[in-house]
């Protein structure tokens, strides 16, 4: 299959100033001889905790940071990058800021205007469309970069966390569009996120970074797969405390909820076990359920 990206062996060493340096400072190497590709019409989520090297190697990607070495080949016509992080050239409406970005891009005049009027819709801001960029809230902000990003129709884009400022309806909005587009559109899409089911239910593929170095690379669902542990989920009536107190002694995880739900983290083969417990220990409960293990119980597991 085709590839949109190629990185090999992508590294990223930073030199501290001379005058650290002189006090025993060392290289920070951030980003250790990296490989992997990105297919055609391929979702790639990036995903790593804070220092992992997920910013370093995308400001490489975008040409913003020098590598030390290594290599990437894009295969693509045209590139596209939205972030969170993002502002909105100043003194322009949204539909000024459309137009100038598509124009940037060389489209048509007449296939932008249809464009841009697709968009408004797409991403529901029509109602912004005469307001002046200066005076978008950050969420707003936000969705005018995602459908700028969009408008262009690019083959491959770069989304740096795109729904971080987003309220809980326009970040579903957002990620129904990704997903709609994806399937309707040969698009190849780099996906960094620290929301873990936005993540897993846009992505048909994962890579994991931990201090610099590729550490997992494969589907959401085969990641979080590997971990051993379910969360029993019970809503206790009686006895709580006593519940709790055992939890601890036994150095169980577990999380306490609203309304007196606690969530319970162990491996599959314990969940009889804690529930003969409760009964020999008078904790009465009406409600219970057992949760397979999310994406996010694997980052959590794979972090710690």
């Amino acid at each position: 299959m085709k590839k949109a990206l190629i990185v090999h062996k992508l590294k990223k060493v930073f030199e501290p100033a001379w005058f650290a340096r002189v006090r025993g400072a060392q290289d920070f190497v951030a980003v250790k001889e990296i490989s992997f590709s990105l297919t055609r019409g391929e979702t790639l989520g990036f995903l790593g905790a804070n220092g992992a090297g997920k910013t370093t190697t995308m400001q490489m990607l975008l040409g913003v940071l020098t590598p030390t070495s290594g290599s990437m080949q894009f295969n693509a016509q045209r590139i596209a990058f939205a972030s969170g992080t993002m502002k909105l050239p100043s003194n322009l409406t949204v539909y000024e800021c459309l137009r100038m970005y598509g124009l940037l891009y060389g489209m048509n005049w007449s296939h932008l205007t249809v464009r841009i009027e697709e968009m408004l819709d797409a991403f529901r801001i029509r109602h912004l469309a005469h307001k002046n960029s200066t005076r978008l809230s950050a969420g707003q902000t936000t969705t005018v970069i995602l459908a700028r990003t969009f408008l262009v129709e690019p083959d491959l884009i770069l989304l740096d966390e795109p729904t971080a400022t987003l309220d809980p309806e326009n970040a579903q909005t957002i990620r129904q569009f990704i997903a709609t587009y994806s399937k309707q559109h040969t698009v190849s899409m780099l996906f960094t996120s620290h929301n873990m089911a936005e993540v897993t239910e846009l992505c048909d593929r994962i890579i994991v970074l931990k201090n610099g170095e590729i550490v997992a690379d494969n589907t959401p669902e085969r990641l979080a797969a590997t971990v051993c542990f379910v969360t029993l989920t019970l809503l206790v009536v009686q006895n709580l405390s006593r519940l709790t107190e055992y939890l601890t002694v036994s150095q169980i995880r577990f999380e306490l909820k609203e309304h007196d739900f606690i969530e319970i983290a162990l491996d599959e083969q314990s969940v009889a076990k804690v529930l003969n417990q409760c009964a020999q220990l008078g904790v009465d409960y009406s409600s219970i359920s057992v949760g397979k293990p999310t994406l996010e119980d694997y980052f959590i597991a794979l972090m710690h």
